[in-house]
């Protein structure tokens, strides 16, 4: 028997393949005021983060002031390149037919964010409440606020959860709250989360095995 009691589950890149997307969004964006950046470099600098770490970024880059629509600009484009783009993750569906343990998704980006991505892709009846936005509580990743506050609601302690990552700064969250953490290595184009995560897997059928 698993010790494992609930199952914490990022979004962008562990539930929806979004990340890609609107990591592609941002740098058109960001090359539009001169920053000079292509996916990869926004991949190893952005993914998993949050949003205004990215764009302080972007300015330091460029040495100047980014306009201050730049972010609501951002969820336009994003939200409508989700909508023509988005997919799950491959084999994620058949994964949360068959939890037999309670399970929620917590992650990085704004509430409406995670549940037009989910809603897109199929997934939000598996989630109906128990979705938890770093927002909510204005901490982001690798600051582990965010696992807590979901391992708190949903009744477990940080030892009875596994929380499934794609990113870096989520693996850190999850290690620095005292969680275990398997790290989805799909896009983990430079095999950095083999070292830190408890284990590591690169297909997501393999996930109901392993809790």
């Amino acid at each position: 028997m698993s010790k494992y009691k609930c199952v914490i589950f990022d979004c962008d890149g562990v539930l929806v393949d979004s990340e890609t997307i609107g990591n592609q969004v941002f740098v058109d964006m960001a090359n539009e005021l001169g920053a000079n950046i292509d996916l990869q470099y926004a991949t190893k600098h952005f993914k998993g983060g949050f949003l205004q770490n990215s764009i302080e970024h972007i300015s330091k880059l460029i040495d100047s002031e980014i306009p201050q629509s730049f972010e609501e600009e951002y969820r336009k484009r994003s939200f409508d390149a989700f909508k023509s783009n988005i997919k799950p993750i491959q084999g994620i569906l058949e994964v949360l037919q068959n939890i037999k343990r309670p399970f929620c998704v917590a992650s990085s980006g704004p509430e409406s964010k995670i549940k037009l991505n989910l809603e897109l892709t199929g997934l939000l009846p598996y989630f109906e409440n128990n979705i938890f936005s770093s927002y909510t509580i204005q901490k982001w990743k690798p600051d582990p606020g965010i696992f807590l506050l979901a391992a708190e609601t949903m009744g477990y302690k940080p030892s009875e959860c596994i929380i499934i990552e794609d990113s870096l700064s989520g693996v850190k969250a999850a290690i620095n709250g005292g969680f275990d953490v398997f790290g989805f290595t799909m896009h983990d184009y430079d095999n950095e989360l083999k070292t830190l995560a408890t284990k590591t897997f690169d297909n997501m059928n393999d996930l109901l095995k392993m809790i």
